[in-house]
């Protein structure tokens, strides 16, 4: 079984939180207050469900937190879009952020895929 830490869709998902983090963390006080607490609570939801349904018994326990955390990935693509609109992202930042996410999409479908109905962890 493949150890949490070495499993890629987790490391790319603790890279989103950071970069969210660093960069929120310097907007100003209403701006992280508002928004920044929502995009940094989602951010970091999805490496949490992550961990979190890795550690449960059952394949269907795992199965159901990815679908969590995926749901984190696309509430985070909602804020930072809004984010970006509201001119709190450059457009690098922005465009970092989205590459990140889509690839964390892709990685999460397939290690739901890699569960399956036997339990294996991928």
């Amino acid at each position: 079984m493949i150890k949490l830490d070495d499993l890629e869709v987790y490391k790319v998902a603790l890279k989103i939180g950071d970069i969210v983090w660093n960069v929120v963390e310097k907007w100003n006080y209403f701006e992280r207050d508002t928004l920044g607490k929502q995009i940094v609570r989602s951010a970091d939801s999805i490496a949490l469900n992550i961990s979190e349904g890795y550690g449960r018994f059952h394949f269907a326990e795992n199965r159901n937190f990815c679908y969590y955390s995926r749901g984190s990935a696309y509430e985070t693509s909602t804020a930072i879009h809004k984010a970006y609109t509201r001119k709190l992202l450059s457009n690098d930042e922005y465009n970092a952020l989205k590459e990140k996410l889509n690839l964390y999409l892709k990685l999460v479908n397939a290690y739901i895929r890699s569960i399956g109905n036997n339990g294996n962890k991928k």
